[in-house]
């Protein structure tokens, strides 16, 4: 698609010229002359270029392009200025114009100028894709109480410099969690830089952290910035810090008490200004017992604990997650977004997720992938359970969980529901009938699970 142009300009020797050129150039190219027919013309068209001089009669250039910026049009706008209204165009310019090419006019500085505006046009589009792409994949889904609560904890934490220390089980997302407070916080224009302290050697993880000098060891043939380093001014983020060996806590502690440490092999001190955050998903006060975690360092650590929530506390957040996850999933692998039907919806909801989030994300990926269609049913996710859909093993006699009576009775109950839901394919009342309850009860119960409700009946009570 060819880029338009609109030639603002009361000559009409200037408006035939540059018509002509840029067509030449293979621009699509309109021409008007006034601040008034140009707002016209941009309230019935877009226009990626506007050609625009500063002295025209009634409304000026000026404030043509104020009326074009509170209007929200994000043409490149070039300003074109006789010799003695440079001080406009320079005014133009602090106003968010491109560029101005002065009078009498080089047809070739102008053609120039605009290719530039077009390229600056895209790489902007680009960069707002880009930033959106990234915001889709930082939001933290759910409007679950959990989640409610999560996000009030890292909207109080992220504005101060104050420590946070992460924890929930693998896959509920509290890498996400540092992106968020590290987004919200003051030191969002910084880095934010991440280590897997657990998928780095241990002879290894003190360089990466601090750095080394050439010749420290062997194989450091030259200068390395460490990740504290690359940090200053913004956030490090510690993953897995309770994977982290006793002798690095301990050099890790004095970055925490003085913002300052030593490369491997060097002899002069290294001053950062770093906020930490730190994420496991080990009971690091057990693992204090055993002797394999600081007691000082967890204190220094945990300023601010932020629990992140597995999904079985959050269950009423799948349909949304899937629906995050398989919007996600269809612009990459350019397929259309599937549903989810009740009885599918049910069979999430009974499933216990042992991968949380995680793998929740992984499974919508498959479906998205392998199920013809563009509905999920129950029976895409027999996978789940080993080739059956069915709940999580309660009454297993093995299993090693022994919960308080109310506790499984109300697990017993939720699930039983969850089934009689999904065999009668979300309608409620088939579903009521089944379990031989009013409906009205049976909706009082599954507000109180965090069932989402499935399928209204008909007034026959057909599906």
């Amino acid at each position: 698609m060819r880029a338009t142009v609109l030639v603002v300009d009361d000559e009409a020797g200037v408006r035939s010229a540059l018509s002509g050129v840029l067509e030449d150039e293979d621009y699509a190219v309109d021409a008007v002359d006034s601040g008034e027919a140009c707002l016209e013309r941009l309230a019935r068209r877009h226009y990626d270029v506007i050609i625009l001089d500063v002295w025209l009669p009634g409304m000026d250039g000026l404030e043509t392009l104020s009326r074009l910026r509170e209007r929200g049009i994000d043409a490149q706008v070039v300003v074109i200025s006789g010799h003695g209204n440079i001080e406009s165009a320079v005014r133009a310019i602090k106003m968010g114009a491109f560029d101005f090419v002065e009078k009498p006019l080089s047809l070739e500085k102008t053609v120039l100028v605009i290719r530039n505006a077009l390229r600056q046009q895209r790489l902007e589009a680009e960069n707002r894709a880009l930033r959106a792409h990234v915001d889709r994949r930082l939001v933290l889904v759910g409007e679950s109480y959990v989640m409610t609560q999560l996000r009030e904890q890292i909207a109080m934490a992220a504005p101060t410099n104050g420590r946070v220390l992460i924890y929930g089980e693998n896959g509920t997302g509290k890498e996400l969690v540092a992106h968020n407070v590290h987004a919200l916080s003051r030191r969002r224009s910084g880095p934010f830089v991440e280590v897997n302290c657990a998928a780095i050697p241990e002879e290894l993880i003190e360089s990466e952290l601090f750095g080394h000098v050439k010749g420290a060891f062997t194989g450091a043939v030259t200068d390395r910035q460490g990740r504290f380093d690359a940090a200053d001014g913004g956030t490090i983020f510690l993953d897995e810090v309770g994977d982290m060996s006793l002798k690095t806590q301990a050099k890790v502690l004095r970055v925490l008490q003085e913002q300052v440490f030593e490369p491997v092999g060097g002899t002069s001190s290294v001053r950062v200004d770093v906020r930490v955050l730190a994420a496991t998903n080990k009971d690091l006060p057990a693992e204090i017992r055993e002797g394999r975690f600081r007691e000082d360092l967890y204190f220094r650590l945990n300023v601010i604990p932020i629990f992140v929530p597995p999904l079985r506390e959050r269950q009423s957040d799948i349909p949304l997650l899937a629906e995050h996850f398989m919007s996600e999933f269809a612009h990459e692998h350019g397929r259309r977004v599937k549903v989810l039907d009740t009885g599918a919806v049910a069979a999430f909801g009974a499933y216990s997720w042992p991968g949380n989030v995680r793998e929740l994300r992984n499974v919508l990926e498959r479906l998205m992938i392998m199920v013809r269609g563009d509905t999920i049913q129950a029976q895409d996710l027999a996978f789940l359970h080993g080739g059956r859909v069915e709940t999580s093993g309660l009454f297993d006699a093995d299993a090693a969980e022994v919960v308080p009576l109310q506790a499984a009775r109300e697990r017993f109950e939720r699930e039983y529901i969850l089934r009689a839901l999904a065999a009668q394919r979300g309608n409620m009342s088939r579903t009521a009938q089944a379990l031989g309850v009013e409906r009205s009860n049976l909706y009082r119960k599954m507000r109180a699970f965090g069932v989402p409700p499935g399928r209204k009946s008909d007034p026959d009570g057909a599906a």
